[in-house]
């Protein structure tokens, strides 16, 4: 196979990697009943008058499967933090004791874990459809390169494979969707 066509290839391939990546991401922001310190990732917290990211300014941790404790690194940061949490509509009520801020994590009621999984498919779908967009600019690329004397059999010889390692991505993202919504509906 032409060099170029491999260097489009492994380009895609990063580029694919990293839409699995991304949605892999998103699909951890989706609760699923159980406590979790990924749920407090995209909460940001007023640390000396800059947004700070949680985990930066405290200690997060789950004792149980209902409960996220939040531990400051400073005492001065209770307010702030629970200000930020508040802040997030990550649904979770803060409580301080003076010291850590707690978030009970209440369990899911069937409309809501309907939601979820709605939610999650469609952060599935947006991750596919990523995956789609670098499948069609790879073959743009491919198909640029018959200017440069690349042979249509090669051509399309890449164009296949650019469906298979685009097939192989798509099937990841769907082994996904499929562990996700288990974890959801799972009571």
């Amino acid at each position: 196979m032409n060099e170029f066509i491999k260097l489009e290839l492994e380009e895609a391939k990063a580029t694919m990697q990293k839409a699995i990546t991304h949605t892999d991401n998103e699909l951890m922001k989706i609760r699923a009943g159980k406590a979790s310190p990924s749920m407090l990732d995209g909460v940001l917290v007023e640390y000396y008058g800059s947004p700070t990211p949680l985990a930066q300014v405290a200690n997060i941790n789950t004792p149980d499967a209902r409960t996220i404790v939040v531990q400051p690194w400073e005492k001065s940061m209770i307010g702030p933090i629970e200000k930020g949490i508040l802040n997030s509509n990550c649904g979770l009520n803060p409580q301080n004791d003076g010291s850590v801020v707690r978030l009970n994590v209440p369990p899911l009621t069937e409309e809501r874990r309907k939601q979820l999984v709605k939610q999650a498919k469609e952060e599935a779908e947006a991750g596919k459809i990523s995956i789609r967009n670098i499948r069609k600019n790879t073959n743009e690329s491919i198909k640029k390169l018959k200017s440069e004397g690349v042979s249509e059999d090669e051509i399309k010889a890449g164009e296949a494979e650019v469906q298979k390692i685009t097939d192989g991505f798509i099937a990841k993202i769907d082994v996904m969707i499929e562990g996700k919504e288990k974890d959801i509906m799972t009571v």
